[in-house]
């Protein structure tokens, strides 16, 4: 799997923020949800699909998140990133339509 064009897409895609409300604070750059999910999905199958906590992560994020998700870009990258399978199951542990 090259998984290149992915990371570049998901960097271009980080969310900058600040660390607090102050004039002088810290910029922070984040992953947007999509690519937390992707990420963990990969990590979960990379290492066997055993990591409880890479699934609990990604059903976390799917149900705080679930309608302002991209799907359609859920599902471009997931089909890429060999994950499309995973990520029909999480979403379906949450009883959300991908």
């Amino acid at each position: 799997m090259n998984d290149q064009p992915y990371q570049q897409t998901a960097f271009e895609r980080k969310i900058r923020d600040k660390l607090d409300d102050e004039p002088d604070s810290i910029n922070i750059y984040l992953c947007s949800p999509e690519d937390i999910i992707l990420n963990k999905l990969v990590w979960y199958k990379t290492g066997g699909g055993t990591s409880e906590r890479q699934w609990s992560d990604v059903i976390g994020v799917i149900k705080v998140q679930g309608k302002n998700l991209n799907k359609n870009y859920l599902n471009k990258w997931g089909v890429q990133l060999g994950i499309a399978g995973l990520l029909k199951q999480a979403f379906s542990e949450c009883n959300t339509n991908l």
